[in-house]
């Protein structure tokens, strides 16, 4: 099939006829190729994969298009392709690409994976040394600005069925960190957090929806400067393990994305006022990890 999606080559390598007509070939250079299945022999549409050379370094990486078709052009050699999806085992596979040539794996075929273990029913609580709560804003025509709340709490309430857990998390607005003074000071003032009104943002959550795999949408109240609007954290959920010492652990990591105006943070005054302001939109990256309380 992919011979004929190729088409016959002129001498200068560009493919002529076929459905992939007008694709240039540079000379030393052949395709890499394979089509991407899930067990029911359904395409799998836009599954990662990394193609790197024989000392494992990067050539070319992408995502699979909707008929889960990976092409790929590359300097003739050995190449190891690896292809990964949410909720299938990943596959890896290994090819030899030759000048003028095309090396295809057929049809690859993904295995559903086994999701990881859910944390015991119980009590338990967010570990800060070993969790963080980070964001990502823009200053107004200006760079991106990184930073992250340094003190937190939160206790989750795992229960017999997953989906009918809970979770509560209070975060310091006091301690947010962007590594400039000058501009944490103005975050805490009444232009922004205005935390001597409000020290604290929450975040209560009573359903967890499982997306498949390891994926799970978790929808709850957020309170920010005084105002509480509804907020799905996208969630990765990572497993159980053991720390150091051998004390149980799970983790996760979540990520959201949050508009000032819905929190009634008026930048528009700010601006008014010739002050550099913070972008409307803001992205939350949380990594957690939680202990059975003690």
């Amino acid at each position: 099939m992919f011979g004929r999606w190729l088409g016959n080559r002129s001498r200068t390598g560009a493919a002529r006829g076929g459905a992939l007509a007008g694709l240039v070939v540079p000379r030393a250079a052949g395709v890499l190729s394979c089509r991407v299945l899930d067990p029911v022999n359904e395409p799998v549409r836009q599954a990662e994969y990394v193609v790197t050379d024989s000392a494992g370094r990067k050539v070319v990486a992408g995502e699979t298009d909707p008929f889960g078709t990976v092409l790929a052009t590359v300097p003739a050699g050995d190449y190891r392709l690896a292809v990964t999806a949410e909720g299938f085992t990943p596959f890896h596979g290994a090819a030899v690409v030759s000048e003028d040539g095309h090396a295809s794996l057929g049809d690859v075929t993904l295995q559903v994976a086994q999701p990881p273990q859910l944390p015991d029913p119980g009590e338990w609580e967010v570990e800060p040394s070993h969790s963080q709560i980070g964001f990502t804003a823009r200053h107004i025509g200006m760079a991106r600005i990184h930073g992250r709340f340094n003190n937190f709490a939160g206790a989750v309430r795992i229960a017999d069925r997953m989906e009918d857990s809970a979770m509560h998390v209070v975060i310091d607005a006091a301690s947010i960190d962007t590594n400039v003074q000058m501009r944490d000071d103005h975050l805490r003032s009444s232009d922004f957090l205005d935390v001597g009104r409000f020290p604290t943002l929450e975040f209560y959550s009573d359903r967890f929806v499982h997306r498949g795999g390891s994926r799970w949408g978790v929808t709850g109240a957020l309170t920010l400067h005084g105002v509480s609007r509804t907020v799905t954290l996208d969630t990765q959920y990572l497993g159980v393990g053991n720390g150091l010492e051998g004390e149980v652990r799970a983790a996760c990591r979540a990520t959201t994305e949050l508009h000032r105006e819905d929190f009634t943070l008026t930048w528009q005054t700010m601006l008014a006022r010739g002050i550099a302001a913070v972008g409307s939109s803001i992205s939350i990256d949380m990594d957690i990890q939680i202990v059975p309380k003690a």
